[in-house]
């Protein structure tokens, strides 16, 4: 999987994003993770309502999709009124199924990279406050805790605290990925 092309979704991809985002959530259930996502909690209506407001990025290997992202440029709910200075990453699945290890670390780059390309300095996401390991994951990734949100709406279910963390990009000396090829969108 050294070939990992991304490109904006488009309408026809609808189902498959829908479909990663159920299989996420099974994958999390079956690993004890309750309380972040479930099956059939959003549909095509969701990453319609994202591709028309915000982006979301679809990424392929080998004719296989191997994963996606969704690409925010506000995010009031959890974070209040901000400056333009951040891309607020969403939503980052991984198809388990035909990725390979580290795809969602190449994911999260190129989401950065995204993110750098429009002029921005910050990548901003949040994480559900209780998920130890999905926490520990973004610090590894090298994003800092910068705050928390209690009682954040959820789609379909009750309001949920969330760690805040965010990557300044200025500061992220990492080279970028042997075999990756972004195509520009947006």
């Amino acid at each position: 999987m050294n070939d990992l092309r991304v490109r904006p979704a488009i309408e026809s991809d609808l189902p498959t994003l829908v479909r990663l985002r159920d299989d996420a959530a099974r994958w999390m259930l079956t690993r004890g993770v309750t309380g972040q996502w479930r099956p059939g909690e959003l549909g095509e209506d969701h990453f319609h309502r994202v591709m028309a407001h915000g982006e979301v990025w679809l990424a392929e290997s080998g004719g296989l999709v191997a994963g996606a992202w969704e690409l925010w440029w506000e995010d009031e709910s959890a974070w209040g009124p901000q400056p333009p200075v951040a891309g607020y990453v969403h939503r980052l699945m991984v198809d388990r199924s035909t990725a390979s290890p580290g795809t969602g670390r190449r994911l999260l780059r190129a989401a950065e990279r995204r993110v750098a390309a429009v002029g921005r300095t910050l990548v901003r996401l949040d994480c559900l406050a209780g998920n130890a390991p999905l926490n520990a994951y973004y610090r590894q990734a090298g994003y800092r805790v910068v705050g928390r949100k209690e009682g954040k709406p959820q789609p379909g279910g009750p309001p949920k605290a969330f760690t805040l963390l965010e990557k300044d990009l200025r500061q992220d000396v990492e080279g970028g990925d042997q075999g990756f090829l972004a195509v520009s969108g947006r």
